[in-house]
């Protein structure tokens, strides 16, 4: 079965490079053409572009920096979709729009599944990181070993739509998390508490989470490498913000959170790093949140391990009603 990737960027570069480092039969496409001879000196095969990779390929996956960019990907590959051909967006994207494409997608006789990932850059690079997957139950199967070659952990989630409403909401807690974490360094520092005892006090406490154990080590580090802009960060979140205005739900702490990323982008500009949002409170207060002993980057020291698909707790409880 061939493989088109489209969007070698961050994420995507890490998610093709698995399914190249496991023997994938793989095609690629980017606008950078570095990226592109990077992997073709890997064994990959060049793409010539949206069109020509859905002609060509089995399975086209996009993974790309916003829904207008995977809007115009699709629209010049959809002359080419038929029945046994399948589009699999990897991006973070809106539910209304992944739908919107997907139902053109159908009417050609072809399956779509949105498949964004969780889980931090440094896990990608590993295919450790988590994949959840929106679509029928018959892809689903047939694109699993694609899926657990890519990601550890891969979680049907339902329909195709309902991975895009998860992605939005686990990246909308995941800045909430930042953003306290950012507040909490800075008021250890300010209180007098010493910063490395405290990155490890909040970790074997109630008080961690994914975020601290990653983040905060970057921001301490002084890098605020984490792979991940500002900009992004305010796409996802105002993703997030369109699922709960169209489910009615009226928000209190995401409307603040879009107004701090927007200050921060105003500030230090859209592509800053995202964990340097605590700069605010550093400029704020005239105090530097760095410690000894922390990494410039995450790496993943764990090892690849197979993938396998996580059953929701209390799914046979469900099945057997």
């Amino acid at each position: 079965m061939k493989v088109g990737f489209i969007g070698l960027g961050n994420v995507g570069g890490k998610l093709s490079g698995s399914l190249l480092r496991n023997g994938i039969d793989l095609t690629v496409h980017d606008l950078n053409s570095d990226l592109v001879e990077e992997f073709v000196g890997r064994g990959a095969t060049r793409g010539e572009g949206p069109t020509q990779m859905m002609r060509d390929c089995d399975a086209v996956i996009t993974c790309l920096p916003s829904p207008a960019a995977s809007a115009a990907v699709t629209a010049e590959m959809m002359p080419e979709v038929g029945p046994g051909k399948t589009w699999m967006e990897m991006s973070t994207t809106d539910e209304a729009e992944v739908k919107r494409i997907g139902a053109q997608i159908f009417e050609r006789g072809g399956a779509a599944v949105d498949c964004p990932v969780s889980g931090g850059c440094h896990r990608a690079a590993t295919g450790n990181i988590s994949i959840f997957a929106g679509c029928d139950r018959a892809t689903f199967e047939r694109i699993l070993p694609f899926l657990t070659t890519m990601g550890r952990r891969v979680l049907h989630t339902g329909e195709l739509g309902s991975a895009s409403v998860l992605k939005v909401l686990t990246n909308y807690l995941a800045t909430a998390n930042l953003i306290t974490c950012a507040e909490a360094l800075v008021t250890a520092k300010a209180a007098g508490m010493d910063l490395n005892t405290t990155y490890e006090a909040i970790k074997i406490s109630s008080g961690t989470s994914f975020v601290h154990e990653t983040e905060s080590q970057v921001m301490l580090n002084g890098s605020r490498d984490i792979g991940f802009t500002m900009d992004l960060v305010k796409k996802d979140i105002g993703l997030f913000q369109e699922v709960a205005d169209r489910a009615g739900v009226e928000l209190e702490m995401s409307p603040l959170m879009i107004r701090i990323f927007d200050d921060g982008i105003a500030r230090y500009g859209e592509r800053e790093l995202s964990p340097n949002i605590i700069r605010r409170l550093e400029d704020a207060t005239g105090i530097t949140i760095q410690a000894p002993g922390f990494p410039p980057e995450m790496l993943d020291d764990e090892p690849e391990e197979p993938g396998y698909e996580v059953v929701p707790q209390g799914a046979e409880l469900k099945a057997a009603e």
